[in-house]
Parts: C-alpha cells; structure tokens; sequence
C-alpha cells in the first residue's frame, strides 16, 4: 500500500473513530447548538461528508467548478441521526477504496480549475493527502464542540491508528 492510500484508511478510521464516539452520546447531542466552527455536530460532519464527496467527484473526471456545484449544497443538510452519517461515509470510503484499486500512478496531475484560488496542476496524491488534512482539522472542530458541548472526544491521532491498524492485521 502506498502512502497516500494508507493516510487515506486513517482519514477513515480516524471519522469512523469520532462518529463511534458521537453515537455513544445521548442522540441530542448531534443537533445541539454550540457557539464554535459550526453551529452543531451535524453541520461539521455535512461539511466534511460534502468535501471528501467534492474531491472524489474531481478524483474521477469532474470538473472542480462543477464538483462545487453539485457537492457544497451539501453543507447545508444535515441528517436526524449518526446512523445516517456513519452510512454515507462507509458508502463513500467504499467508492474510494475502489477508486485506488484502479489507480496506478498517484503521481499523475490532473488540472485542478478552482474557482477560488485559480488553475494548477496537481498530482493526485497531494489531492488524497489535502483530503486527509482536511478532515483532520474538522475532527479537531468536533473534538473541542464535544467539550464545550460537556462530553469528552475521544483520540483519533494517526499515532493511535499506527497500533489500531498493526493490531488488526495480528
């Protein structure tokens, strides 16, 4: 496995940790208004659900001011239950492990015309690697709103999945 595809399986690990942690909580907690990045659990995980969705459109050939098109209405929803959430993102990271089953170079550029920053050439990997970054920082959103919110979060650190992830191929 290469390294974009292993931080990959982190960044999923990583959202699959925190939405567990999420679950465990009184249903409430989801829609609960806090004063932070964003309004309620729900809008963090609608945002970071409607990203990694925008990249893997732009991933398979969509266009990235078409992707934002489609994808960033997204932000907006939101769903009644963590349920919901832990099964669109499973959808979703099943559409991407395919995605890399076909790749073979991660190094090829595609031309990323976005909207907001202009036209450049990327590699594929640093693609995969701002997808996980991304959610990083959004899992730290939702581990501080946890505790303003009064809950403890729970660690998602790609340290913890190094002997998370070792344990399980034991």
């Amino acid at each position: 496995m290469n390294h974009p595809e292993q931080m990959y399986h982190y960044h999923v690990w990583a959202s699959q940790t925190i939405m567990q942690r999420i679950q465990e909580l009184p249903a409430a907690v989801l829609h609960q208004e806090v004063n932070s990045s964003f309004p309620t659990l729900a809008h963090a995980l609608s945002h970071m659900y409607a990203v990694d969705q925008m990249w893997y459109l732009v991933l398979t050939g969509t266009s990235m001011p078409e992707a934002l098109q489609i994808c960033m209405p997204r932000n907006g929803e939101t769903y009644a239950t963590m349920e919901e959430y832990a099964d669109r993102y499973v959808q979703l990271s099943d559409q991407y492990l395919a995605w890399f089953g076909h790749q073979t170079d991660l190094e090829q550029t595609l031309l990323l015309d976005n909207p907001f920053a202009g036209s450049r050439h990327t590699r594929l990997a640093e693609v995969i690697l701002h997808l996980v970054n991304h959610g990083t920082y959004h899992r730290g959103n939702i581990s501080t709103m946890l505790r303003q919110l009064g809950h403890a979060s729970v660690m998602n650190d790609y340290s913890r999945f190094w002997y998370e992830s070792s344990n399980a191929a034991v």
